[in-house]
């Protein structure tokens, strides 16, 4: 029960007779309880805890105190020098401890526990020595407990400070400073968002940035392709499953919802969900509560939904793909991701951003991109977006070339065909500095293969149907490559 480290107390108190009744009352503890510094002045109290921040643990103070800042407005301002000390007040406001007005005023404003100093005829220790005592030691406990979750919060907001920045939504075009303006918009509230764009735009990242920037940021974010998960295993992915419910169920399965609790799921191609998990959903959005194989009861969750689709769900919805019902729920606030051919002014930025990024991973000096090539580079019709841009700025690093011309980058993005142009073919030998492992050459020429399948598909969904490969296999295969 007693700390190991000494309890180091300012003791705020302008009577010396109640100073004496404090000392005398935890002078058997000394060892433990160490009465630092005396203060007879509210203000002059604030001014030392300023000075000295981590000099203390315990507050003990007098509720009427000189100095002209004194009762809830002295614990408020000493809760603002440093939210984790623990503050007990000793009053003679009123000699009723079940006092619950007075009470509550006290730990509204952020006290941990109170006494009075009444009866006035205990002269040698304040009254209720032990609950005194005690108070003490649980305020110390309470106040470590509490330092220890602010260093943990504070990585956390690190944590996510530093994902902002390897996330960040680059361009300065009218069309992606709406988008920011969405983003933060979005984060002040807790309603359902659903982001709409081509393949390749960017949703999974505007996803992102709303979560780290929402009330959230703490909890889970969860990403779920709904494209990648087989329809007959999409109930159990993301609702869960308890042990025994069919065969095989060995053990009690969380779903991803579960995991999300208290934090957002990203649905990415949400079109994609077959109906019987459509309604599911609903009940989720709905009631707050999802149904798992195998139990009866439902599970309470409390999830922020993030949606996104590159299909038009307004004509699925028509063509009975799609559930109306859930495209309201779903689509309570509209972000558009644009594509890149609509803000080319954007290019140049994100670019070099790309080539940065690629350059610093491989351990290269960032190449120089001309004028010229920088304008072919800004009007290319860019039907993978973002995506196609950044596989782009990959494959003019293996050039290893100092400076990208024109010609080189016309190659690169496809505008030129010939015996040297990167596209024309999906692997051109001349970029290989020295000769390849079998299995290395095999790798890069799925890689980029399936990066120009990618690329001029729609979805992950149709890229997977054009490579003849089911969805989950799909993705399997881009996470063993590399390619996100």
């Amino acid at each position: 029960m007693f700390p190991e480290n000494v309890i180091n107390v300012l003791l705020i108190e302008d009577e010396e007779f109640d100073v004496r009744r404090v000392r005398n009352t935890v002078k058997p503890f000394s060892d433990t309880i160490n009465i630092r510094k005396v203060i007879s002045n509210g203000r002059l109290a604030l001014d030392a805890l300023a000075l000295e921040k981590d000099g203390y643990d315990i507050i003990i103070m007098d509720f009427q105190i000189a100095g002209g800042l004194m009762g809830e407005q002295l614990i408020r301002e000493i809760k603002k020098i440093d939210p984790t000390l623990q503050i007990i007040v000793i009053t003679k406001m009123t000699v009723n401890l079940a006092d619950y007005d007075f009470a509550n005023s006290l730990m509204m404003a952020g006290a941990f526990w109170y006494c009075t100093k009444y009866p006035g005829d205990i002269e040698e220790y304040i009254y209720q020595p032990t609950d005194f005592l005690l108070s003490i030691i649980n305020a110390y406990h309470k106040r470590v407990l509490e330092k220890e979750q602010s260093k943990s919060k504070s990585k956390i907001l690190r944590s996510i400070e530093e994902t902002l920045s390897q996330k960040p939504i680059i361009g300065n075009s009218p069309l992606i400073v709406t988008l920011r303006r969405q983003i933060e918009k979005c984060a002040e509230s807790d309603a359902s968002v659903l982001i709409t764009g081509s393949s390749g735009t960017g949703k999974e990242l505007v996803a992102v940035n709303i979560h780290h920037r929402s009330k959230r940021r703490l909890e889970n974010f969860v990403p779920i392709n709904c494209g990648s998960i087989p329809n007959e295993l999409i109930e159990s992915e993301l609702f869960g499953y308890e042990k025994g419910s069919f065969t095989g169920a060995t053990s009690s399965k969380l779903g991803l919802f579960e995991m999300a609790n208290h934090g957002t799921v990203f649905l990415d191609e949400i079109g994609e969900l077959p109906m019987h998990a459509q309604v599911k959903l609903l009940r989720v959005i709905q009631e707050g509560e999802l149904e798992k194989i195998g139990r009866r009861e439902p599970v309470k969750v409390d999830v922020r939904l993030i949606a996104a689709s590159n299909k038009n769900l307004e004509k699925e919805v028509e063509e009975k793909r799609f559930r109306e019902d859930l495209y309201y729920r779903v689509n309570v606030i509209p972000v558009f991701a644009p594509s890149l051919h609509e803000r080319p002014d954007d290019v140049p930025m994100l670019a070099e951003y790309f080539l940065a990024q690629f350059s610093s991973d491989m351990g290269r000096t960032k190449p120089a991109i001309t004028p010229e090539a920088m304008s072919v580079l800004q009007f290319a019709p860019w039907k993978g977006n973002v995506r196609e841009l950044k596989n782009v700025m990959q494959r003019l690093l293996f050039l290893d070339e100092r400076i990208i011309t024109k010609e080189q980058m016309l190659a690169a993005v496809g505008l030129q065909t010939g015996p040297q142009s990167p596209s024309g073919g999906i692997l051109n030998l001349s970029e290989l500095q020295e000769p390849l492992l079998l299995r290395d050459l095999e790798r890069m020429v799925r890689q980029r293969y399936i990066e120009y399948i990618r690329a001029s598909s729609s979805s992950d969904a149709e890229a997977s149907k054009k490579l003849g490969i089911a969805p989950p296999n799909y993705h399997r295969m881009c996470k063993e490559l590399g390619i996100k």
